[in-house]
């Protein structure tokens, strides 16, 4: 299990995990018809790499423009995933980008890196 490469869609991101190299990336735009289906594989293959990680470093880069309800659903259980295998010992960084305008999403990642304090956020402004 090295990569997992899911080409951006319409409605959906671009996912590039890269199991290898501790770096995984969502960008573009989440609202797939079934949130579900779209990241049951992901939160699958992501959850068996990191029950397999001891004093790793993973950096996460999440560029979404736009998420759904039912995508916000499925990130927060990316992100308790993540902050679960923070909690025992591997480093977790996340790279939260945001157009400078969008509060919405600002908030979004400001609100997980309170409910997973574990993680190191970093909110990153894009300018428009």
């Amino acid at each position: 299990m090295e990569t997992l490469h899911l080409p951006a869609t319409s409605n959906t991101p671009e996912v590039a995990f890269d199991f290898a190299q501790g770096h995984l990336t969502l960008r573009g735009e989440s609202y797939p018809e079934s949130a579900a289906a779209f990241y049951g594989e992901i939160l699958a293959k992501t959850g068996n790499w990191l029950d397999g990680l001891q004093g790793a470093r993973v950096h996460v880069e999440v560029q979404l423009n736009y998420f759904n309800s039912s995508s916000t659903k499925m990130l927060f259980s990316l992100f308790d995933r993540l902050n679960q295998a923070a909690e025992e010992g591997n480093t977790v960084v996340l790279d939260w980008h945001h157009d400078v305008d969008d509060e919405t999403i600002l908030e979004f990642g400001l609100e997980l890196a309170e409910d997973f304090p574990a993680i190191e956020f970093h909110a990153q402004p894009i300018e428009s």
